[in-house]
């Protein structure tokens, strides 16, 4: 029996749901029919799904036919969604396109037609709702051939009526139809397969009409992929069941997958990680069956996996990251007084887990949380699912829709990063790209100048943060960001200084380039009174739309084109005002364009990037042992490294570098501590500043230098859980009544603090004396809770991650054990003495209140 995955979308009031809920019944995979206006549906088991009636989470179904195993996947129909139904569309063997009978294709149909060409997907059409009056196939086929494509097919026919329309969308077919007087099946669905055939059903999915007929030809006319030998696998989906348990939604490409199996994979922030599949579960709604393997073509849901995250690519499979939509709109969130800042954050970023979509963002100068949506519907559904999910209500205010900047012309960023005992100096060359293409990184930098460690690192810190433009603040986009050229010290420079000198060459390249700011545009369709035309055109040219010639459609006309979203989003109550209720509006994101008033925007948000200084494009430098600011229009003067760009000579002539080389050489002369090594290594150094920096250059290439070791980041902190308790006086007399309890109060305590200190922290308990036991590692909120195997200690293991863990990162372990303690130095570890540990944590917890009740 083939294995195949079968995703079903349409525009929103289609009857999708209602067509996925008679596929299954038809096929009995359920006993009872349930229907949308009864919230009785397999499928949208959400209660948000069941009162709205709309399809908000993508769902999963089982279902047989005489030779197919099919798992559907049902994907929500409102724009506000799209997002979820992008992330469903890489795991489709096929998809079900459901086009309502009344309404023909709509402006979100269009949507997603493109998204199914970009991600190759074969589709099937079902032209649903054809009992009702006002249904008329021909234009309803006219339409789809002229909006989707003119290889759509019409299926109900008779096989040689399907066979001789086939041959018309084909020249090989067509080549063997004249040939034979037919096409055999075997070609159709080869060319159903490869996008040239479209089969399309007509029917009423609430009437059952039709759906029997098109779950025949489904089996019919697709075939099982093929796959590789090795595991592979793509998430699609993170959840959370009732009980609170993570979800990794995921579609087998690869191999098999077992109960136990340990997962090695990259997880949402860089870090390898190695997870034991816990559970294997086949859903069909909320209800699901376990199973001890998982085999390719599967569509499945583990247990037990941390850090995995939607579009991820496990194995040979590759990670997704070019979403088509994004968020358009961004709100302030508004919290009960009582609830902690950091709690809501926290909170809604288990919501984030779930919808990569919905951007949870942090201000830090206002201390305010934002979010970032697609529309009104998602914010109204996010509002219940806070209250449903965590207790208590949200509200949202200053609703403005989300921009994005960019530059008009290409330029090199410098960043010096230089106070005592620390250098870095970075490069980066900023080129604009066209509409679309995100953000960019690359490296032409010569590894002779600069070590292959110290480019991957300061391209690490190119990818992860979100760099803001100098116009109002917003992402920037559009930018291609390349390594051109860098500097680091032989003795002081350290991994987070090049974080410094990255984030302020690109905020330097930005200050120097024209920046552009963009907003975002809706592709729309307004359909009304045709007598009501002349007043939505006037409505249009005020909002600086763009609009095709109106198209009549009897007593009603069709408007299409696109519009800022800022203008155009609340048009949908002025359209069902002066229509009397009979006009309609639809809307698709089409993209980012240059904003249309830019004045405005910039003058209302009122930002001021010379204040942000958690934003600096400014650079700091060294002289006679003190670091001192250089404004980021004077960098230029006093940079070390020439620029790479094509007028580098114009801006820095032979002798201006040669005073920079002196200038560098004069501050590592007055630095007695680096006078020292350099003499040890190189002998005296020459007064000369030209030829001292010549001798030294030079002396640098020689194998003959030191390096202490450079670190990657992030930093890491190890805590020997047990030791800890015993040796703190509180939880110590906790444990004495209840280790449970103990342990417990540790493990909120560290949480607090690694949000306060920012390294990953790893807390490790022994249970090395428990009979049988394995490792165990879990997530729990920011930190990692490590529970030994039998006859492991948490020291050995300690000893262990420290000795990995030191040759490329900073690594701290909080201890009491003298031995212990002994070893972490042995293997390049900090140590840090339990009472030390504990005075850190107090004035972090101290840093903490402070900060809330000041909120």
């Amino acid at each position: 029996m083939k294995r195949i995955t079968v995703g079903i979308t349409a525009h929103v009031d289609s009857g999708k749901t209602t067509l996925a809920e008679a596929m299954l019944y038809k096929s009995g995979s359920i006993r009872s029919l349930g229907r949308v206006d009864s919230g009785n549906t397999v499928l949208d088991t959400n209660s948000i799904e069941k009162e709205r009636g709309i399809t908000i989470f993508s769902a999963q179904a089982e279902l047989f036919t005489k030779g197919s195993r099919i798992t559907l996947l049902d994907t929500p129909g409102h724009v506000d969604f799209l997002a979820e139904t992008e992330r469903t569309m890489c795991v489709l063997d096929y998809a079900i396109l459901v086009i309502s009978g009344t309404d023909g294709v709509q402006s979100h149909t269009s949507t997603l037609w493109n998204m199914l060409r970009k991600y190759e997907v074969p589709v099937f059409i079902f032209v649903n709702k054809m009992d009702l009056i006002g249904a008329d196939k021909s234009f309803v086929v006219n339409d789809l051939r002229s909006r989707l494509s003119q290889n759509i097919v019409d299926f109900t026919a008779d096989y040689n009526d399907i066979s001789e329309n086939t041959a018309l969308c084909d020249e090989e077919i067509m080549e063997k139809y004249v040939e034979n007087g037919f096409v055999e099946k075997n070609d159709i669905i080869h060319a159903l397969n490869e996008r040239r055939v479209f089969p399309c059903f007509f029917g009423s999915a609430l009437k059952m009409q039709g759906v029997e007929e098109f779950l025949s030809v489904i089996d019919e006319y697709t075939c099982e992929k093929t796959y590789r030998n090795e595991f592979s696998a793509k998430v699609y989906k993170i959840s959370y069941d009732s009980k609170g348990s993570r979800l990794t939604h995921m579609k087998i490409t690869g191999g098999c997958l077992k109960m136990r199996d340990e997962l090695c994979y990259t997880d949402c922030d860089g870090n390898e990680q190695k997870s034991k599949v816990s559970s294997i579960r086949f859903y069909t709604g909320e209800k699901f069956r376990i199973s001890d393997i998982a085999e390719a073509g599967d569509i499945c849901a583990l247990t037990g996996l941390v850090g995995t995250f939607a579009g991820q690519g496990i194995g040979s499979e590759r990670s997704s990251s070019d979403v088509l939509f994004e968020p358009v709109m961004t709100y302030r969130v508004i919290y009960p007084k009582e609830k902690n800042a950091f709690d809501v954050l926290k909170e809604l970023r288990l919501l984030e887990d779930e919808d990569p979509q919905l951007h949870i963002c942090w201000n830090e100068q206002n201390k305010d949380i934002h979010i970032q949506i697609m529309g009104a519907v998602q914010l109204e559904v996010l509002t219940k699912l806070v209250f449903e999910r965590f207790g208590y209500a949200v509200s949202f205010e200053n609703g403005a829709v989300t921009y994005k900047e960019t530059i008009r012309s290409s330029v090199e960023g410098v960043g010096h990063y230089e106070p005592l005992r620390h250098y870095a100096e970075a490069h980066i060359l900023l080129e604009p790209m066209p509409r679309g293409s995100g953000i960019i990184f690359d490296t032409v930098c010569s590894e002779d100048e600069l070590d292959r460690n110290w480019q991957r690192l300061i391209l690490t810190h190119l990818e992860e943060k979100t760099h803001l433009g100098v116009l109002t603040d917003s992402p920037i986009t559009d930018i291609k960001m390349t390594l051109v050229s860098g500097k680091a010290h032989l003795k002081h420079t350290e991994g987070g200084d090049f974080r410094q000198a990255t984030y302020r060459a690109v905020r330097q390249g930005l200050r120097l380039a024209e920046s552009i700011l963009l907003e975002p545009y809706y592709d729309y369709e307004i359909e009304l009174p045709t007598e009501n035309v002349g007043k939505a055109i006037s409505d249009l040219q005020h909002m600086c739309a763009e609009f095709e010639a109106p198209e009549s459609l009897g007593e009603m006309s069709v408007i299409r084109g696109n519009a800022p979203v800022s203008e155009i989003n609340d048009y949908r109550s002025d359209l069902i005002a002066y229509t009397h209720g009979k006009g309609r509006i639809s809307f698709a994101l089409s993209g980012y364009k240059e904003c249309h008033n830019t004045e405005e925007v910039i003058e209302e948000i009122g930002y001021d990037c010379d204040r942000d200084t958690e934003n600096s494009a400014d650079s700091v430098f060294c002289s006679h042992g003190s670091g001192y600011v250089v404004k980021w229009n004077e960098v230029y003067e006093h940079m070390h490294l020439p620029l790479i760009s094509n007028d580098a000579e114009d801006i820095d002539s032979n002798e201006q570098r040669n005073e920079k080389a002196a200038r560098f050489i004069e501050k590592a002369v007055s630095d007695e501590e680096l006078m020292a090594i350099f003499e040890m290594a190189y002998g005296k150094i020459n007064r000369d500043p030209v030829r001292a920096f010549k001798k030294t250059k030079a002396a640098s290439i020689e194998d003959k230098k030191v390096r202490l070791p450079q670190y990657e980041g992030p930093d890491y902190l190890l805590v020997d859980g047990y030791n800890i308790i015993f040796a703190w006086d509180d939880l110590k007399k906790i444990a004495e009544e209840n280790l449970d309890a103990a342990r417990a109060e540790l493990i909120h305590r560290m949480c607090n603090y690694q949000g306060y200190i920012g390294s990953e922290l790893i807390l490790v308990f022994d249970a090395y004396k428990v009979k049988g036991k394995h490792r165990d590692i879990e997530k729990y909120c920011n930190i990692n809770i490590v529970y030994t195997k039998e006859s492991e200690t948490a020291d050995s293991y300690i000893e262990k991650v420290s000795h990995e863990l030191s040759k490329k990162h900073r690594v701290r372990v909080a201890t009491s054990d003298g031995l212990e303690q002994m070893i972490i130095l042995g293997n390049g570890a900090m140590r840090i003495s339990a009472a030390e540990f504990r005075k850190r944590v107090d004035a972090a917890e101290s840093a903490i209140k402070e900060f809330i009740d000041a909120l």
